[in-house]
Parts: C-alpha cells; structure tokens; sequence
C-alpha cells in the first residue's frame, strides 16, 4: 500500500491494525545520501572500533533525509501454513506545519539521488506529497503552545496578548472599566431599540480588543461557549496529531514491542531515532539504552546470516541449502511483491526481502529440533539469540599485520563479520 500525505490520514487505523496482529514486522529505509565526506567503505572501515564506528555515522550520515521507509508485517495463518503479509510504503518529507514550525534542512548526495533515480524512485511523492513528522520534542513544543493559547483565551493570560478573538471572559484592567461598561450599555440600548447604528468613544487599539473580547463572551451562552471551546480544541488536536504525522506509525511499532528485522539495519535505525524521537546521544552506550526503549527487539538478518549454524552453509552462494519457503501470501488491498521481478530499493519491497530471508532463516532452526519442524515462530525462543546481538572483541595487532591476517586469525571461529550492524568482528560464543 503506498501511502502520501493525503490518504495518510484515512490509512492510519489499517497501518495500526496490521501492526496489532503481526508477529513480527520488517523495515526498510532509503535516504538522501549515505556519507557527506568520507567513502562508504572508511565510513564502514572493519577495524573500527564500535564507538568510532558510531560516531563517523553519526557525524557522516545524519545530515539525509530518510523519505521513503518501508513496513512490511507478517501474521502466521495457522489455517493455511503460512504467512499472511501487509506491506506499506511511506514517502516522508518534513513539510513545515506553520510558519512556527522546525525548518528542517537535509542534504543530498548525487550518487544516491541519481541511483535512486535510475530504480525508477519517484521524487514528486515525496517532496510533493510527502508526509511531515515531528520529533517527540518538536511535538512537546506544540503542545506547549496550543496549551499557552487556551490558557489565554480563559483569561489567564496577559491581557495585551490576547487574541481580539479569544472566547474567554477578560480581565478588564481597573482603569478601563469605566469606558468598557459605557460600551456595554451603548450596546444593550442598540439592540433593545430600532436603532441600526451607534457610536462609540474613539479608544485605543488595547481597549479595541478589550471591547472586541468582552461583547464575545458576554454576548454567547454558556452552552454555547462550550459547544465552540469544544470544536475548537477537537480542531487543534487534529492539526497536532497532523504535524506528529508519520511519527505515529514509528511510535506504535515502539509500542507494540514486536520483533523488528532489518538487513544491515544500524542506519535504518539510526535515522529513525533521529528523525521520529530525538537527537541521537553522543555516546554509543547511551545511543544503545535509546534504541531499547525505542525497539526492545531488534534483529538484523545480516548479522543473523553471518553466525552459526547459518554461516556454514554459505548463504549469500548457496541460498537453496536452506529449506524451501512457502511463500507468504497478500491481504486484499495490498501490493503483491513478485520476487522474480525484482523491485530492488523500493524500501517496502526491500522490507518484504528482508521478512523472506528470516522466516526461511527460522524455519531452518526447526530442522535441529527432534522432531524436525518446519515453523518457527517468530515469537520462538530458538530466535532469542539473535535479538539485539552485539557480541563484539576488540583486538590489538602488530602494525605491520594485513586485514587478511586478521581473517587467517579469526578462519577456526568463523568468518569475522565487518558490516554495518556488526561494528566489528564478531565471534561465536
């Protein structure tokens, strides 16, 4: 399902939904740009120590934009023996709420835009039509000033900033109470006689607002009054939960606590916190207990492919020693991913890939059981070693020693893992 800024709205309650009965749910991104300075390869250089790693991310990649960020959830049918799968297309783009809002500004990097390009990515959906978010401090301070508005309106604010149309009673300093009670009774005798006209004392643009305010509130029921505060504020928590837009999506996948799975997924992750909750800490420990309380499950199939007992049947050659996987099948109204029509770089067909790779991954777990199963739930605890995996050594080396030296050394434990999510090598317990 591809969802813009106008059916972002009218799709929420389904997006909500399939994330309330999925069993697990995989993400996608695609961004701006990967690196504003240093190449891919000494951005995600091997030797990297895991808080270096961390910081050249930090520094090097959070200038992009994430603009299209794919969902795709995967509910087991226990009827059929399968999974049934709904996916999600978001185009995101931080369109300014009102002329108060964050002006976000976001780089480009040409290779990515023209790579992209070239994957047929279309452009106008996000810069047109794309859907805004705001982080959870940006959100505070709109609340805060929807809050200082109403609290105005009723009175309790400084009477020289309140709006000439606010719908509380005023509070008429001491020294114009005399000129607004004469406007009053000018009033009342306006509309108790035939007359049409009336003319008021010539008064300041403070005491024109006392007036506009006063007869407001004096001249409405209190039924009435109530009926408009109420529209009101149902019209200002919709445009608050407007700007919060996409942020939604990303807080109810936090709050579900379902197993979140990702390919190479350290910026995916990253980008996500960045853009939908806060600016990411200084320090990687600090960015860690961040991640927990944003994802409490997180697993990368990358990662999981890299470790035992998968790394022994060499995957990324051999990809038919795993079991065969039954194919997932579609609810009716969404996209049907063909995967021998590849749709590489649409990041909700990339979060489809990403589900297939580690339900075939599980299930293959289920061949050392005894018996054999061909399921494995993703709730299984035969998946909980590879939740948030982060097992890393950190090794010192004579200065002459090659990288290939390093592989000859770690070759017995198998071999070491030197990809994004990975930081550094990893070794099996």
């Amino acid at each position: 399902m591809e969802i813009i800024r106008k059916n972002f709205k009218d799709s929420l309650s389904t997006v909500y939904s399939a994330i309330e009965e999925a069993d697990f749910l995989a993400i996608d991104g695609e961004f701006s740009g990967i690196s504003d300075g240093p190449s891919v390869s000494a951005l995600t250089n091997g030797l990297d120590t895991p808080e270096e790693r961390y910081a050249k991310l930090k520094k090097h990649s959070m200038d992009f934009l994430l603009f299209q960020f794919g969902l795709c959830t995967f509910r087991y049918d226990q009827s059929e023996s399968k999974y049934l799968t709904k996916s999600f297309n978001f185009y995101i783009f931080p369109k300014p709420f009102s002329r108060n809002s964050p002006d976000i500004k976001f780089i480009c990097q040409s290779s990515s835009i023209d790579f992209l390009a070239s994957q047929g990515f279309d452009f106008n959906k996000v810069f047109r039509n794309g859907i805004p978010y705001l982080n959870q401090e940006e959100e505070a301070q709109l609340r805060e000033q929807y809050e200082e508005r109403r609290n105005q309106a009723n009175g309790a604010g400084t009477p020289s900033f309140i709006s000439p149309s606010s719908k509380g009673p005023v509070n008429v300093p001491d020294e114009h109470k005399d000129f607004i009670n004469r406007v009053i009774a000018k009033v009342d005798s306006l509309l108790s006689n035939t007359e049409k006209t009336v003319d008021l004392e010539p008064c300041t643009g403070f005491q024109r607002k006392l007036i506009y305010q006063t007869l407001n509130w004096n001249r409405v029921d209190e039924e009435e009054r109530r009926r408009r505060e109420h529209e009101k504020q149902e019209r200002e928590q919709e445009e608050l939960n407007d700007a919060v837009g996409f942020s939604r999506v990303i807080h109810a996948i936090s709050k579900s606590g379902k197993l979140v799975v990702g390919h190479n997924m350290l910026l995916d992750v990253m980008h996500t916190i960045h853009q939908f909750y806060c600016p990411l800490p200084e320090d990687l420990n600090d960015f860690k207990e961040v991640t927990m309380c944003v994802f409490p499950r997180l697993l990368d199939t990358k990662l999981m492919a890299s470790t035992h007992p998968f790394k022994v049947h060499n995957l990324r050659r051999t990809p038919s020693n795993l079991p065969e996987l039954v194919r997932p099948y579609f609810s009716d109204g969404f996209q049907s991913y063909n995967t021998a029509t590849e749709q590489l770089h649409e990041a909700g067909y990339d979060a489809y890939i990403t589900g297939l790779c580690f339900i075939s991954m599980a299930n293959y777990l289920g061949s050392f059981l005894t018996p054999p199963r061909s399921h494995i739930s993703a709730k299984s605890k035969l998946i909980e070693p590879f939740h948030n995996k982060d097992h890393v050594l950190y090794v010192t080396f004579p200065k002459e020693w090659k990288t290939s030296d390093l592989y000859q050394l770690f070759s017995a434990f198998g071999n070491p893992c030197t990809c994004t999510s990975c930081f550094l090598w990893h070794a099996q317990n």
